[in-house]
């Protein structure tokens, strides 16, 4: 689809609280509402505001790469960052600080929405604590989709930051060199948000939200393919987790922040 990385160019997110009611958004607000989401987690970023993020692993959070990159493109320490597993109106499922992270090869925090970097946009969290399955079973990834694929979306947002909200139904609108449009609703604090596709009869992650807008309307969602950035982010994890520390310049060790995170909200920026 030619038109696509002029849309990502031109990215903006304009929207406001009211997109929540007009989107078809359902929140997540009672434990049964939840059942079944327990993975998809807040990720609080110490002051730099928060992202979503979900579960592939008990110790793996995949969350998007931007999200782990300040306002002046410095690295976020680790142990700041803390994966908060089903947040709803202060209760948690389960939580746990980040022993370090990586991002996919070649992204670069400062080229912010251009296609190449938008492909890019992943990271991989190594949590301090694993969580158990039985509190939060980790999702598993989807296969290809197929043309006019039907998806969900579960994330936090601004003035929607204290429980998740669903979008049940969405739908992709294209597929090119590894980035994917869809018409989802999404807004600040959507970055790292899981996009899910049934498989088989199961819901599994086909993609993460990395941008958006909402314009005239129409709301639109970018998000990037996944299989081969995961399988080189985990094999990254690995090799990043047997070196000491100061030789590992692509993340920084971190663990605990508070309730300042609750601040503000990440979003790729234009």
């Amino acid at each position: 689809m030619r038109g696509w990385r002029a849309c990502l160019v031109a990215l903006v997110l304009s929207a406001s609280g009211a997109m929540a009611q007009t989107s078809g958004l359902i929140r997540l607000t009672d434990r049964d509402d939840l059942f079944g989401w327990e993975a998809v987690g807040r990720v609080d970023l110490g002051r730099d505001g928060y992202c979503t993020g979900v579960l592939i692993a008990p110790d793996q959070v995949l969350t998007a790469a931007h999200c782990v990159f300040d306002r002046a493109q410095r690295a976020i320490p680790s142990d700041i960052i803390r994966f908060r597993a089903g947040l709803r109106d202060g209760v948690v499922i389960a939580e746990s600080g980040v022993a370090r992270y990586v991002v996919a090869p070649g992204y670069d925090p400062a080229a912010g929405m251009q296609a190449e970097n938008v492909r890019r946009d992943v990271a991989l969290m190594h949590l301090t604590t694993p969580i158990p399955a039985a509190l939060a079973s980790p999702f598993h990834l989807a296969a290809t989709p197929a043309p006019g694929q039907r998806v969900s979306v579960v994330s936090y947002g601004r003035d929607r930051d204290k429980a998740p909200s669903w979008q049940r139904d969405c739908g992709l609108l294209w597929r090119s060199e590894g980035v994917m449009g869809f018409d989802c609703a999404v807004i600040n604090g959507s970055s790292g948000a899981p996009v899910f596709a049934r498989d088989g009869g199961r819901v599994r992650i086909l993609s993460l939200v990395s941008g958006g807008n909402w314009d005239g309307g129409e709301s639109r969602a970018y998000g990037v393919d996944l299989p081969d950035l995961v399988a080189r982010l985990k094999k990254d994890l690995r090799a990043a987790a047997s070196r000491p520390l100061a030789a590992n310049p692509g993340f920084r060790r971190v663990t605990v922040g508070g309730d300042a995170a609750t601040s503000g909200a990440k979003f790729a920026r234009p």
